[in-house]
C-alpha cells in the first residue's frame, strides 16, 4: 500500500519528538506573532484611533481561528479513533472465526483433525505476538503467511474426509473466514491519516499560534497561550500514537485472542471424543 512521503517521514519519528516539535513550532509561531504586534504598535501613526470596534473584531478573529482549530483536531482525532475501534472489532471477529474453524475441524478424521487443530493453535499464538509488537515483527509476519499456507494445504488434503462427514461447505466457509480476516487486519494495520491532512493540520497549528501570539497581551495572556500550546501538543501526541497501529503504545486489546488461545489449549481434539450420556428423565426407573 502506497503512502505519502510526509506520512512515512512522520511515522519514522518518535512520538515524543513529534509532540515536543509541535510545541516548539507553536512557541516559535506565537513569538513571531507577538513580535509583529509589538512592531506594529511601535510604528503606528495613529495609536489613539484604535477603536473598541477594531479590538472586538480582533477578538472575533481569534475566536474563529480557535474554533476552526478545534474542528480540525476533532476531525483528525475522530478519524484515528474510528480506525482504532475498527481494529478492536477485528480482533473479536478473528477470535470468533478461528474458534469456529477449530470446532468444525473436529468433524474430520485423523490425522487431519489433529493437524488442523495444532495449526490453528500455532496461528493464534503467532497472531498475538504479531499484534503485540514484541520481538521481530517481520519474522512473525513471515510465520503468519506460512501457517496460513500450511493450514489451507491441510484443508485441501482433508477434502475426502469432509465430504464423508458432510461438512465440506461448512469447513471451507470457516477457514475462508479466517483468511479473509487476516487480510482485513493487515490492511487495518497499514492505514494512516492522509499526508495532506497532516500537512494542513501543521500549517494551521502554526498559523493559529501566530494569531494567538499577535493577540495576547500581558503575563496572563502569555500564560494562557502557553497552556493552549501545551494542550494542543498533547492532543497531537495522542493522535500520533493512535495513528501508529504497529508501533504506537495505544494498541488494540488482544484479550479476545488470549481467551481463545487459552480455550484451544484447554480443549485438545481428544476432549471431543468422549460421549456424554443423556440426562435421566424424571420418574424413570434406575
Amino acid at each position: 500500500m502506497q503512502d505519502s512521503g510526509l506520512s512515512t517521514w512522520l511515522s519514522s519519528l518518535p512520538i515524543l519528538v513529534i509532540g515536543s516539535g509541535t510545541f516548539a513550532l507553536m512557541l516559535v509561531a506565537g513569538a513571531l506573532g507577538y513580535v509583529m504586534r509589538r512592531w506594529q504598535a511601535a510604528h503606528a501613526r495613529h495609536k489613539k484611533r484604535e477603536s473598541a470596534e477594531s479590538v472586538a473584531q480582533e477578538g472575533y478573529l481569534l475566536g474563529s481561528v480557535l474554533g476552526l482549530l478545534g474542528l480540525l483536531l476533532a476531525f483528525t482525532f475522530g478519524m484515528v479513533l474510528n480506525r482504532y475501534e475498527a481494529r478492536r472489532e477485528l480482533v473479536t471477529r478473528e477470535a470468533n472465526g478461528i474458534g469456529t474453524a477449530y470446532l468444525r475441524a473436529q468433524f474430520l478424521d485423523e490425522p487431519y483433525r489433529s493437524h488442523l487443530s495444532a495449526l490453528l493453535v500455532d496461528y493464534t499464538q503467532n497472531r498475538i505476538e504479531l499484534a503485540s509488537g514484541r520481538g521481530d515483527s517481520s519474522a512473525y509476519a513471515i510465520r503468519n503467511d506460512q501457517l496460513l499456507t500450511d493450514t489451507w494445504s491441510e484443508v485441501r488434503a482433508a477434502r475426502e474426509s469432509a465430504m464423508a462427514h458432510g461438512v465440506t461447505t461448512a469447513l471451507l466457509m470457516a477457514f475462508n473466514e479466517v483468511i479473509d480476516i487476516d487480510t482485513e487486519r493487515k490492511i487495518a494495520w497499514e492505514l494512516r491519516v492522509p499526508g495532506e491532512v497532516l500537512l494542513l493540520l501543521l500549517i494551521y497549528l502554526a498559523a493559529t499560534a501566530g494569531v494567538v501570539g499577535h493577540q495576547v497581551d500581558g503575563p496572563r495572556g502569555r500564560r494562557a497561550a502557553f497552556a493552549l500550546f501545551a494542550l494542543t501538543s498533547l492532543s497531537i501526541t495522542v493522535i500520533t500514537d493512535l495513528n501508529r497501529p504497529m508501533s504506537g503504545h495505544a494498541r488494540e486489546s488482544q484479550k479476545a485472542m488470549l481467551m481463545l488461545l487459552q480455550s484451544l489449549r484447554a480443549q485438545p481434539p481428544q476432549v471431543f471424543d468422549r460421549s456424554i450420556p443423556p440426562p435421566r428423565q424424571l420418574g424413570a426407573q434406575p
